[in-house]
Formats: structure tokens, C-alpha cells, sequence
């Protein structure tokens, strides 16, 4: 009871702030169909993005959707552990590879059991409206679940509403841009798909 009371009042924070109002540059999803599973990913400027993504998300959608988010941020304390993990049901995972540990694999697990993510390629958050180049880590979901749609989505004005450093978010409309999904292509080189990847943000600008 408790974490939905949580969850719905965030929500209406988060719309009343900033809107997250969506808008799919392909047909909106049909919500009479099983929704496909997907891993959104989107650039990364501020606090609320994950908020910003997962609310614009229809709530059938959203029900399915895991944002990701660093362990060692999100794992701490008591409120960040609840907010992560019961109300929004993130993945998280250690931002750092070692000999004994995968930091995909987390995410490789969620995908495996049905869950569509929302991930942030650059791997941390950039004062500028463009993204930067992405890390390797959605190329190698993409190998292992080439079943799985790749969409583009792009925040605007958060760069500006919470940027990096800042406490108290400035309230700004914010435009969830949901683009055409993208496919693999047969041995296509990392740098490529990732670089191809990127432009596709870029194009939603």
C-alpha cells in the first residue's frame, strides 16, 4: 500500500513539474496489444530523467519498464533503496567492470525474464542538450537480445530544469521524444552501431 501511495504521488510530482508529455514520432503504441519488449535509451543531463521517461511511459508499459541505475548511488541508505527498488523496480549495477563481475549481467537478466529497460548509454550525465559518445553497453544488450526493439528517446529542457550539480529542479515542460526504433545490422562494428545509435537521439532534437 505504502509504495503505491509512494508511486502515484511521485508521478503526479514529476507531471506537475516538468509534464513528461510524450510524443512518438511513429504511431502512438497500441495498448490493446501485449507491448513489445524494449530498451529505451535516451541521453542524460538530470536527476529527473529516469522520472521523466518512465512517467511518459503509458502505465501498461511502465508496469514492464526497469530504468537502470548505479549501485553504488541508488544503494544507499533507506529512502534511495525504496525509491529504486520498490517504487520505480530499477536494475542496478555496478558501474565499474571487474575480473568477477559483469556489470551486465544484471541487466542481461532482466531482459531475459521480459523486462524492457531504460538505460543511459553515456554512462553519466553531460550539462549539454546533446548527448556524448556512447559506452559500449547497448551494443552488447543489442548482440545478446537481438529480438528486443532499440528506441531512441529524447529529453529536452532537463539539461536546463535539474542539471548536473543542482538540488531543486526548475519548473520546465519537458518533451519525451520516443523515435523510430532502430535494428542491428549482420556484423556491423560496435563503434558504428553505437555512433548510429547516437545520431538517432540526435535527430530527435
Amino acid at each position: 500500500m505504502l509504495t503505491h501511495v509512494v508511486r502515484v504521488s511521485l508521478i503526479g510530482l514529476v507531471k506537475l513539474l516538468i509534464g513528461a508529455n510524450p510524443r512518438w514520432v511513429e504511431a502512438a503504441p497500441d495498448l490493446r496489444k501485449t507491448p513489445a519488449q524494449s530498451i529505451y535509451f535516451t541521453n542524460h543531463s538530470s536527476h529527473l530523467d529516469t522520472w521523466a521517461l518512465w512517467v511518459a511511459l503509458p502505465a501498461v508499459m511502465r508496469a514492464r519498464t526497469r530504468p537502470v541505475a548505479a549501485k553504488d548511488y541508488w544503494g544507499n541508505g533507506i529512502i534511495k533503496p525504496f525509491i529504486a527498488l520498490k517504487v520505480l523496480n530499477a536494475v542496478l549495477i555496478e558501474r565499474e567492470a571487474s575480473r568477477h563481475r559483469d556489470p551486465l549481467a544484471p541487466l542481461l537478466a532482466a531482459l531475459a525474464q521480459g523486462d524492457s529497460l531504460i538505460i543511459f548509454p553515456e554512462g553519466t550525465r553531460r550539462a549539454q542538450a546533446e548527448p556524448g559518445d556512447f559506452k559500449g553497453g547497448l551494443y552488447h544488450l543489442a548482440e545478446a537480445f537481438p529480438e528486443v526493439k532499440l528506441v531512441p528517446v529524447y529529453l529536452d529542457t532537463l539539461h536546463r530544469s535539474m542539471p548536473k550539480g543542482s538540488w531543486l529542479p526548475v519548473p520546465l515542460i519537458c518533451t519525451v521524444r520516443f523515435g523510430s526504433a532502430i535494428t542491428r545490422i549482420a556484423n556491423e562494428h560496435k563503434k558504428a552501431f553505437l555512433n548510429r545509435a547516437r545520431e538517432a537521439i540526435l535527430k530527435l532534437i
